[in-house]
């Protein structure tokens, strides 16, 4: 209130008043009433609310300099080194986090500050129970998830979103239990992170987890035209299975390890085919897949890769060709059954003959052998009338003649 250059000010019990005459700090004032005879105009009063503790104030640099002692008494400053971090602690909860090189100034009242300091040259990491503490407020306050424009409008209006300089310093990333991470700084491998969420201090540098993948992969190397040694142009199709043993040293020796994968199998697989015609790889396929599975193991292995395993799927022949492969084999297999035929007729002769030699020394096995003639010719007829007798009949049925001498 100013009347007639009167001026009186109420601070309350949760206030603080910056008292500036000509734009110079004058006093600082706790809660009680207060008048001055202010006849020039020249006193101008500011008065601060303690439920955010944080003094920000245009010309404070000025302040602390040019009023030191007073500035002292009233209000905490809060430095961090190019090195080093703060977290700010209100009534024992954490509030803020003070990047390198920056300065906070804080009333001293009746909302305690206290500052935890972090040194970044001992480790990156930022502890768990830390970080559970963080990610409670990043839930539990609704600037935390406030979008990039409006935290970049904030930061052009010079306000201070709660949270947010949570979300820009700290990266945080999840490696799952079939993974291994990597961390780099400034593009230089720091360690390797095991299964599970990990988060690092993200100051003044630039800090990426490159997550790999150890399970077992499988690679298609599909439609490769090659020309056998005896120039049949084929269409083959390969598949592999292969997984990351080491990313340390797939990162070091390779910048694109599938891809090098994929080409060594190319040119494994060329070199295997050329080196064989055809029936030799049709008759050989698992020889040629042992012959590549082994050169792209001796060249996958030195960068940690370990192929497991390796099939031709297909092998496609042209049009011609096929159909002249169709008439080998189909002239191929009509001679192997002509063949069988013919062994199978020369046993059965062999077997006649000696069946007709033992008849013929043994009248006993001649008889038997007419029997079942018999036998088998009776299986026919319906009814039979024997004149004369067996003896009759059989003489009738089958005359053998004894070779004259």
């Amino acid at each position: 209130m100013n009347i007639m250059g009167y001026k009186r000010q109420v601070v309350a019990q949760h206030e603080r008043a910056l008292v500036l005459k000509n734009g110079m700090l004058e006093q600082v004032l706790g809660p009680g009433v207060y008048r001055w005879l202010d006849l020039p105009g020249a006193l101008v009063v500011e008065v601060h609310d303690l439920t955010n503790p944080e003094l920000t104030h245009p010309h404070a640099e000025v302040f602390r300099k040019a009023a030191a002692t007073l500035w002292d008494h009233w209000v905490e400053t809060v430095e961090t080194t190019e090195q080093a971090a703060g977290l700010v602690y209100l009534d024992g909860r954490l509030t803020t986090l003070i990047p390198p090189m920056s300065r906070r100034f804080y009333w001293k009242g009746p909302i305690e500050v206290r500052v935890e300091r972090i040194d970044l040259t001992t480790d990156l990491a930022v502890d768990d129970a830390l970080m559970e503490t963080i990610r409670r407020l990043r839930h539990s306050d609704t600037w935390t998830t406030a979008s990039p424009l409006l935290r970049e409008k904030a930061r052009a209006l010079g306000k201070v979103l709660p949270g947010t300089a949570f979300l820009d310093n700290i990266l945080e990333e999840e490696v799952a239990d079939h993974e291994m991470g990597l961390l780099l700084q400034d593009g230089r491998l720091v360690r390797t992170l095991p299964p599970g969420v990990h988060a690092f201090w993200n100051f003044t540098r630039n800090l990426q987890v490159e997550v790999t993948d150890l399970r077992l992969q499988e690679l298609e190397v599909q439609g490769q035209e090659i020309l056998t040694r005896d120039k049949v142009s084929l269409r083959i199709n390969l598949s592999a299975h292969y997984r990351v043993a080491d990313p340390v040293k797939v990162r070091a020796g390779l910048p694109k390890y599938k891809d090098f994968l994929y080409r060594e199998l190319q040119f494994g697989l060329r070199q295997a085919i050329c080196d064989r015609t055809l029936d030799e790889l049709l008759d050989q396929k698992g020889v040629t897949e042992q012959g590549v599975l082994a050169g792209i193991r001796e060249r996958a292995e030195p960068y940690g890769i370990t192929v497991e395993a390796l099939g031709i799927k297909d092998v496609i022949l042209p049009g011609d060709m096929k159909q002249i492969l169709n008439q080998v084999v189909e002239a191929e297999k009509a001679a192997q059954a002509n063949l069988i035929r013919r062994r199978e007729e020369t046993a059965a002769t062999r077997s006649l003959l000696n069946t007709a030699k033992l008849m013929d020394q043994n009248p006993v096995l001649l008889r038997l052998k007419e029997l079942e003639a018999l036998e088998r010719v009776t299986e026919r007829v319906g009814s039979l009338t024997v004149f004369g007798g067996m003896e009759s009949l059989l003489q009738g049925l089958i005359r053998i003649e004894a070779p004259k001498g």
